[in-house]
């Protein structure tokens, strides 16, 4: 699962990654595939949060080659964007690979993927939008792994204290800035979240807006909804009820929240693995991001499983894929190492074993997914560079320098 922002971008949901390749050669992947015909051996290549998490793909793909017969072998990448193009430009990459939203594009683009989806006898199975997500020129690329939307992640404790209810979890604008008042003493703010469009962008589709068009053709940063949001977002910053993480010197949304220097945070569901691990006397809950002038709105986060276009093994590799995202294998996914099944039954049940969690599933129904064009990674980079100094900047001329550039990124996708 792909944790998104800067410092966590790309990576599966957790921590970071910190396992070390296991046998990778120069060409990137030992032991690829090649487009000479069928090898024999399924290869598999992805970027682990942990032990929890390779260890349960190592089992679901024994399971898998004990039922087709087929031999396969999950490699774990130390840096999955740089081995995957080392395997391409040696034409000997993996069979299956985990794929992000931002480097789909670029790799459809270039032929590097087999656009399977619709062979899936699944592919009705997953939530809609995160089908969307993998849809490049209306073919469906890849299955979808899992997910993650934001949500609001409230300090049980400090609620309390504030004199605040039930009752009083937002579910609007004002309802926030209210709450983020009552919450904010000292020098701990009422709301605190990463400095990045990851978490800020949040706020856009709440007000209407959005980085690009429905059809992905044209920029729509520099918009009068996107400017509404930055300014509601900017008000909340000067009032001293919200802050960024980074300058209450902590790394991340979940760090400021763990060490109680905010009372709020927006994070996604990986919060629960920090919490659990580095602060498990903090005790929260979980609400759903509260609705703009708009209606409601969040961001989705995920990672399909991508089958190479060069692969000699393209049916056993789809037919793995298939069985990797079954309810059954999903759920398996979901006790092992926390991800939210991108099957909607699947989610269904996650939600049912884990109520705490049900606002992340229901963001699915409304989420947006963060612009995937060719090199819209670069551009994100350089907006939330330019967010870091949203308190005292010009939110227009913000939006106005990213309408240009991811202007200039769709025009070349085009």
């Amino acid at each position: 699962m792909t944790i998104p922002s800067p410092r966590r971008a790309l990576l599966p949901l957790g921590l970071t990654a910190a396992l070390t390749l296991s046998a990778c050669g120069g060409s990137g992947f030992e032991g690829g595939s090649e487009s000479s015909g069928p090898s024999g051996e399924i290869s598999v290549l992805i970027g682990s949060s942990g032990d929890a998490e390779t260890q349960a793909v190592q089992d679901a793909v024994a399971a898998w080659s004990e039922e087709s017969g087929v031999d396969a072998e999950v490699q774990v990448a130390s840096d999955l964007p740089q081995q995957l193009s080392q395997g391409f430009a040696a034409d000997n990459p993996p069979d299956v690979f985990y794929v992000s939203t931002d480097t789909l594009a670029g790799y459809a683009n270039n032929g590097s993927l087999h656009a399977y989806g619709s062979e899936l006898s699944n592919a009705d199975a997953f939530f809609p939008s995160l089908v969307e997500a993998f849809t490049v020129d209306d073919e469906f690329y890849c299955a979808p792994k899992d997910f993650s939307t934001l949500g609001l992640v409230i300090n049980d404790k400090l609620w309390q204290q504030a004199g605040l209810t039930e009752a009083d979890i937002p579910t609007t604008w004002d309802e926030l800035a209210q709450v983020a008042e009552t919450l904010t003493e000292g020098d701990r703010v009422g709301l605190a979240f990463g400095p990045e469009y990851q978490r800020v962008g949040a706020f856009f589709p709440q007000a209407g807006g959005a980085m690009v068009s429905e059809d992905g053709t044209e920029a729509t940063v520099d918009s009068q909804e996107n400017l509404e949001a930055l300014q509601f977002v900017q008000g909340m910053m000067q009032d001293g009820t919200a802050a960024y993480s980074s300058d209450l010197g902590a790394g991340w949304g979940g760090e400021a929240f763990g060490k109680e220097l905010t009372a709020m945070t927006i994070e996604g569901n990986w919060i629960a693995g920090a919490m659990e691990a580095d602060f498990p006397d903090v005790k929260y809950t979980v609400a759903e991001l509260p609705e703009g002038p708009a209606g409601p709105g969040t961001l989705a986060f995920t990672n399909c499983w991508g089958i190479a276009e060069a692969s000699g093994d393209k049916e056993d590799a789809v037919d793995l894929v298939e069985f990797l995202t079954t309810e059954e294998r999903q759920l398996a996914f979901a006790d092992a190492f926390g991800v939210i099944p991108s099957v909607e039954s699947a989610a269904d049940q996650y939600a049912e074993d884990r109520p705490e969690f049900a606002p992340f599933i229901a963001g699915a129904d409304y989420a947006q997914n963060p612009p995937a064009q060719e090199g819209a990674a670069d551009v994100i980079a350089d907006f939330n560079a330019q967010l870091e100094g949203l308190k005292s900047g010009d939110p227009a001329a913000i939006l106005a320098s990213v309408q240009q550039s991811l202007q200039a990124v769709v025009e070349q996708g085009s």
